[in-house]
C-alpha cells in the first residue's frame, strides 16, 4: 500500500512539474522570441517606456496577490477533499482580492496623474494597468493547491501562442507600441475568464458571501506572509523601475533582456519549488533529498549558462560592452534565490514559521531597497544589477545560516 501511494504521488509531481515546465518556457521563451523584433519596430526608448509600465505594475500586482499564492495553496492542499472548506478558502481570497484590486487601480491612476513624465505616456500606462484585473481573477493558488497544474499550462499557454503572434502581425510601426501593453492585457483578462470558468463548471466552486469579520480575519492572518512575499518585489522590481527613472530607457531594455535570460534559471528551480510545495506540506521528511537535489541543480545550471555567455548574449544580439559581466553577476544572485526558495517557502513557512521568515524577509529586503537608490542613481545598470544579486544572496544566505544552526541545536 505504502509503495503504491508512493507512485502516485510521483506521478502526481511528475506530471504536475511538466505542466509547469511547459508553462515556464513558454513564460520565457516566447517574450524572448519577440524582443529582437520589438525592439528593432519600436525601438529602445519606446519598448524601455513599456517596461518602465510594467514594472509599475508589478508593485500592485504582488499587492494583489497578497501571498495568496503561498497561504491559499497551503490550505487547498490540506482541505481539497472538503468541498465546503474549499468553498470557503475561493471566497475568501475572491473578496479579499477584489478589494485589494480597487485600491490598487485607484492608486495607480493616481501616481500616473501627478507623475508629469508618466502623465505623457498616460495611455501605456493605463492600458498596462488592465491587466491587474485579469491577474487578480486568475486562480493560480487554487489549481497549485488541487496539484492539477496542467489547466495552469494549457490555458497560458494558448493564450500567450495568441499574443506572441499578435505581436508580429499587427505591430508594424513604432507608433503602433501602445498596441503591446494592450495585448498584453487583454491576454492576461482572457485567461482570467477562462480559469474562472474552469474553476465554476469543473471543480463545482461557490462563492459565499462573507461578514466583514472573517475578511478582516484574512487580511490580518495573511499579512506576515503578505510581507514576506512583497518586500522582495521592492528590491527586485526597483533594479528595473529605478533604472528607468535614472538612466537612458535603452539601458532598461538591456539589463530587462539579460534578466529574462538569467530569469530561465529562477524559473527551471522555481518549477520544481512549486511542483513539491503541496507535497511537502504532507510529507515533510522528503525535505532533505529535496534540499539536495535543487541545490545540485542550481549550480550545475549557473556554471553551464556563464560557460556559454558569449554565445547565449551574441544570439539574443545583445552587444552592449557590460553585458557580460551584468551576465555573470546576475547570474550568481540566482543561488541566493534557491536558498530563499528551499529553505524559506519549503522548509520554515511549510513549518508554519512564517513570522521568521518574515522578519529576515523584511530585514534583507529594506536593506537592498535602500542601497538600489544610490548604486543605480551612480553606476547605472551595473548598480542595478549588483543590488538585485546582492539582496538575494543576503536573503537566501541568512535563512540557510538559521536553517544551519537549527539543525545543529
Amino acid at each position: 500500500m505504502l509503495n503504491s501511494i508512493k507512485i502516485k504521488d510521483l506521478k502526481k509531481i511528475f506530471e504536475n512539474f511538466i505542466s509547469l515546465s511547459l508553462l515556464q518556457v513558454a513564460n520565457l521563451f516566447l517574450p524572448l522570441i519577440t524582443l529582437p523584433y520589438l525592439l528593432k519596430t519600436l525601438g529602445a526608448e519606446k519598448y524601455g517606456i513599456i517596461v518602465l509600465a510594467a514594472s509599475l505594475v508589478a508593485y500592485f500586482q504582488s499587492v494583489i496577490d497578497y501571498s495568496f499564492k503561498v497561504t491559499a495553496t497551503r490550505d487547498v492542499a490540506i482541505f481539497k477533499n472538503s468541498s465546503l472548506k474549499v468553498n470557503i478558502i475561493y471566497s475568501k481570497v475572491f473578496f479579499v482580492k477584489l478589494i485589494f484590486l480597487f485600491l490598487s487601480l485607484f492608486v495607480f491612476f493616481l501616481i500616473v496623474i501627478v507623475y508629469t513624465n508618466f502623465y505623457l505616456e498616460r495611455f501605456v500606462f493605463f492600458l498596462s494597468a488592465i491587466s491587474m484585473v485579469g491577474y487578480s481573477f486568475f486562480p493560480e493558488w487554487f489549481f497549485l493547491g488541487f496539484e492539477k497544474m496542467k489547466y495552469i499550462s494549457i490555458i497560458n499557454i494558448i493564450v500567450k501562442l495568441f499574443f506572441t503572434v499578435s505581436v508580429f502581425v499587427f505591430i508594424r510601426v513604432e507608433s503602433d507600441y501602445w498596441l503591446l501593453p494592450m495585448m498584453q492585457s487583454a491576454s492576461v483578462v482572457v485567461s482570467g475568464i477562462i480559469a474562472q470558468i474552469l474553476v465554476f463548471k469543473k471543480f463545482k466552486v461557490r462563492i459565499y458571501l462573507l461578514k466583514h469579520k472573517t475578511i478582516q480575519s484574512v487580511i490580518k492572518s495573511n499579512f506576515p506572509i503578505f510581507i514576506n512575499q512583497f518586500l522582495p518585489t521592492m528590491y527586485n522590481n526597483s533594479s528595473t523601475f529605478l533604472l528607468g527613472l535614472f538612466a537612458p530607457l535603452s539601458l532598461v531594455g538591456i539589463y530587462d533582456a539579460i534578466k529574462k535570460i538569467i530569469d530561465i534559471l529562477i524559473v527551471i528551480v522555481n518549477v520544481v519549488s512549486r511542483v513539491f510545495f503541496p507535497y511537502l506540506n504532507r510529507e515533510k521528511s522528503f525535505f532533505i533529498i529535496y534540499k539536495k537535489g535543487v541545490l545540485f541543480l542550481c549550480i550545475v545550471l549557473i556554471v553551464l549558462l556563464n560557460l556559454f555567455s558569449d554565445e547565449v548574449l551574441n544570439f539574443f544580439n545583445i552587444n552592449y560592452e557590460y553585458s557580460v559581466l551584468i551576465f555573470f553577476i546576475l547570474s550568481i544572485g540566482v543561488l541566493g534565490y534557491v536558498c530563499y526558495d528551499i529553505f524559506g517557502l519549503n522548509y520554515f513557512i511549510v513549518r508554519r514559521k512564517d513570522r521568521l521568515v518574515m522578519k529576515n524577509t523584511i530585514i534583507t529586503s529594506l536593506i537592498g531597497f535602500v542601497l538600489s537608490f544610490p548604486l543605480i542613481y551612480f553606476f547605472g545598470i551595473i548598480g542595478s544589477s549588483v543590488n538585485l544579486t546582492f539582496s538575494r544572496l543576503l536573503m537566501g544566505g541568512r535563512l540557510l545560516y538559521i536553517y544551519i544552526k537549527d539543525e545543529k541545536n
